[in-house]
């Protein structure tokens, strides 16, 4: 009995004394005690340039904001349209995305052409998150059906619901987000594969989505680089039937396009094709609107600066993009720093290389959501959101490209901490990704404000001045109705 008192009373010592402790050495602990990052796993990849930019770049301790924030914003005339000058605080930029909007314009009256856009992200975007929704909205307002460009391979094929997505585990891959050198350019998907096991088949399968925009595989179209290799061929296998298709990669970029439509699933075997570069399959209906989601965990878009410009002219030949979006800022929030410089510059030099690539092409930048992390007990934004927002709503402002805003959209300080807790959730709880209900939310957010700045142009655009020659024409008209003509004719 007295030996259980003895061991009872040394357990309360222990544990007594370890609390003492533990407030004595509080003091000198970070508040922010905890790290929010998600574990460690095989998938997750690092952006070698991310870390590049942030060791080269010397941190400056300038204010962000400091020669943008104080001057308005003014406009100049495009297609005789000019959208009311902005503050910096409230910038959006909508008039940077006119030749978009008349893109659309042109669809919704007239029924010409098609809109194509390109949604880079990282894994706020895995699995056609928040992208798949966002292609919805504009499919079920302007038409079109598809899931647009899908990569060989990708690490979220197994999340991804639009698409079903398998393949073999052989394919060489090399990707933009960590490899410098690569054997040949990468693709508009920022990956390169080769199918250089000469033992086993490298082979690729795609099953239609859920979705009734997503349905069928249409125009199931093979994008393909350059090489010496002559022998190499493709297996489309559909249903029963077997397709034999040569390659013939005599130029900068290829395709091959399988002559079926409406498949409900695909699979391509690909046969001595060592040495050529592999990019992906295109599935579109050739109509309205055809978003491609480009997403990647770990990059911090960076690594686009890496495009070949001769490679991506090439593919903006074939795939014509009207909008390029640029939704990152999730694997920048975790460098210890609040100022955003470094970042600054760095994806300058990188939109300016995008617009070397597609010259002409619309370009918008999302920022990165809220964050929250532990600061003592209690969950609270990140510092570093805010001065990571500011950072890209001035590389934004520099390089003449369109801005959202996500952290004010979706509410602000605190707001990933309601998203997270209330009920139903709409974000995971690592205060970070939102879940599917939170990411179409998010989409209908970008979807509006995007929606918002196009019916503002179509007020503007019906209200610009008319060049003279148009005016003349306009008044002959009213002279001489065509109806009129037309019963002196006959």
């Amino acid at each position: 009995m007295n030996n259980s008192k003895s061991y009872f009373f040394q357990s309360f010592l222990i544990i007594l004394l370890s609390a003492v402790f533990f407030l004595g050495v509080k003091k000198v602990l970070p508040k922010k005690i905890f790290s929010e990052k998600a574990g460690t796993t095989k998938n997750v990849l690092i952006d070698s340039m991310l870390i590049d930019a942030f060791e080269a770049e010397a941190v400056s301790k300038a204010d962000i904001g400091d020669t943008l924030a104080n001057q308005p914003i003014v406009y100049y005339e495009t297609n005789g349209v000019t959208f009311p000058e902005e503050t910096y605080e409230n910038y959006k930029g909508n008039q940077y995305l006119i030749a978009f909007y008349e893109k659309l314009y042109q669809l919704e009256t007239a029924q010409k052409g098609n809109v194509r856009i390109a949604y880079f992200g990282d894994s706020m975007t895995d699995g056609d998150m928040i992208v798949q929704d966002f292609r919805n909205y504009f499919q079920q307002n302007f038409g079109g059906k598809g899931v647009g460009f899908v990569a060989i391979t990708s690490e979220s094929a197994g999340s991804r619901s639009s698409i079903e997505h398998q393949f073999s585990t052989n394919w060489k891959t090399q990707s933009y987000l960590n490899v410098k050198y690569p054997k040949r350019a990468f693709g508009v998907n920022g990956h390169v594969f080769f199918a250089n096991d000469t033992a086993k088949v490298e082979w690729v399968r795609f099953k239609a989505g859920r979705s009734k925009f997503t349905s069928q595989l249409d125009n199931p179209t093979l994008f393909y680089g350059s090489a010496k290799n002559k022998n190499g061929e493709v297996s489309f296998i559909v249903g029963k039937d077997t397709l034999h298709k040569k390659l013939v990669p005599n130029n900068l970029l290829n395709t091959l396009a399988l002559p079926k439509s409406g498949l409900k699933a695909l699979k391509a075997d690909f046969i001595k094709a060592d040495s050529i570069p592999i990019y992906g399959f295109n599935f579109d209906d050739g109509k309205g609107v055809h978003v491609d989601n480009f997403s990647q965990r770990g990059n911090s878009g960076i690594p686009i600066s890496k495009f070949d410009v001769s490679l991506m002219k090439a593919f903006q030949e074939k795939l014509d993009y009207d909008l390029i979006i640029l939704h990152y800022g999730t694997n920048v929030l975790n460098y210890g720093t609040k100022d955003y410089t470094w970042y600054d510059k760095s994806m300058t030099r990188t939109v300016n290389r995008l617009k070397e690539c597609f010259p002409g092409v619309s370009i918008l930048i999302v920022s990165t959501a809220d964050k929250a992390s532990k600061y003592d007990t209690e969950m609270k934004t990140d510092s570093a959101v805010v001065p990571l927002t500011n950072a890209q709503k001035r590389y934004a402002v520099k390089t003449q490209s369109s801005y959202v805003n996500l952290y004010t959209l979706m509410g602000g300080d605190g707001s990933m901490v309601k998203w997270t807790e209330e009920e139903p959730a709409m974000a995971n709880k690592d205060y970070t990704h939102f879940n599917f209900r939170g990411a179409k939310k998010i989409a209908g957010l970008l979807y509006q404000q995007l929606n918002d700045g196009y019916k503002q142009y179509k007020v503007l655009r019906q209200n610009r001045k008319q060049p003279e020659k148009e005016k003349e024409k306009s008044l002959l008209d009213t002279i001489f109705p065509k109806e009129e003509e037309e019963k002196d004719a006959n």
